[in-house]
């Protein structure tokens, strides 16, 4: 029997224009009533999450991959980097003049190029790119900005003064190896082709939905999970249920348990009809 529920939230638990079907919040508010916890589990931070998941009511929330998990009244799981680990990643980006971004409770401060990349106008802009550039397009990309990065130090940021949890970095996937023999005691893992979300070793979604469970009193069998990227590919082989929208990735369907239509039309009202969980 499913208890609970979670949920990525680019590719899944919105559309396109960043909204929920109108049959997904049908579909969680019923499964709410019956008493199943629904939340979800994300690599964006909790800065303007309300937004972002559309105004939902949601229970609780795993974000940054795991490394932060809360609810309304209580923070379940707080895991951040270490000051040394997170001394190498930012002598790392001032170094090599990389293009970064660093997550804390409260903020998301870092490179100009990737905050505008947080827009909305950007986000309606990449819409119309095809989803798989050239392998050396990212590497030109970064090599091309890395030059607006040699006036400005990351050390000089506010926001290090704060506990971090999560960096995302402008990467090609070709880059991950290397990223990983640069960055000891750092899980790398990704949403898209052209970042990655860099966190403290040991960290995933399931991690933090493990923290969920243990904090409610039931088990990873009780729980369903609905994604599409590759950072879902651990979550949704280890609950109960893992259900991959339809618009997934190739690998992250592979290691569901069950594929959904896309997130475009109604992927998780059908699952959750599929799996007798609403009527």
């Amino acid at each position: 029997m499913i208890k609970a529920i979670f949920f990525d939230i680019d590719g899944t638990l919105v559309d396109k224009n960043s909204k929920a079907l109108i049959s997904t919040k049908k579909a969680i508010a019923q499964a709410q009533a019956q008493g199943i916890i629904c939340g979800v589990a994300t690599g964006r931070g909790p800065v303007h999450l309300s937004k972002q998941i559309d105004e939902l009511n949601l229970d609780v929330f795993v974000v940054y991959n795991g490394q932060l998990v809360y609810t309304e009244e209580e923070t379940i799981r707080s895991a951040h980097f270490s000051d040394e680990t997170l001394r190498r990643i930012v002598s790392f980006s001032d170094h090599y003049h990389r293009q970064i971004m660093f997550g804390s409770r409260s903020s998301l401060e870092g490179s100009s190029l990737m905050r505008f990349g947080q827009n909305k106008w950007a986000k309606k802009i990449v819409r119309f790119l095809p989803k798989y550039f050239p392998a050396n397009f990212v590497k030109n990309l970064i090599s091309r900005f890395s030059i607006h990065r040699k006036a400005q130090r990351y050390f000089d940021l506010d926001v290090l003064k704060e506990p971090i949890y999560q960096c995302v970095l402008l990467s090609p996937k070709s880059e991950e190896q290397a990223l990983r023999e640069q960055l000891p005691n750092c899980h790398i893992t990704r949403s898209n082709p052209y970042t990655v979300d860099i966190i403290p070793a040991g960290g995933s979604k399931l991690v933090g939905i493990k923290k969920c469970v243990d904090y409610y009193g039931i088990s990873l069998d009780e729980v369903m999970a609905f994604g599409d990227s590759w950072n879902d590919i651990e979550m949704l082989a280890g609950v109960g249920i893992g259900v991959a929208m339809g618009n997934a990735e190739k690998e992250v369907k592979e290691a569901a348990k069950y594929v959904t239509t896309t997130n475009e039309k109604e992927g998780i009202y059908q699952a959750l009809l599929h799996y007798d969980i609403i009527d």
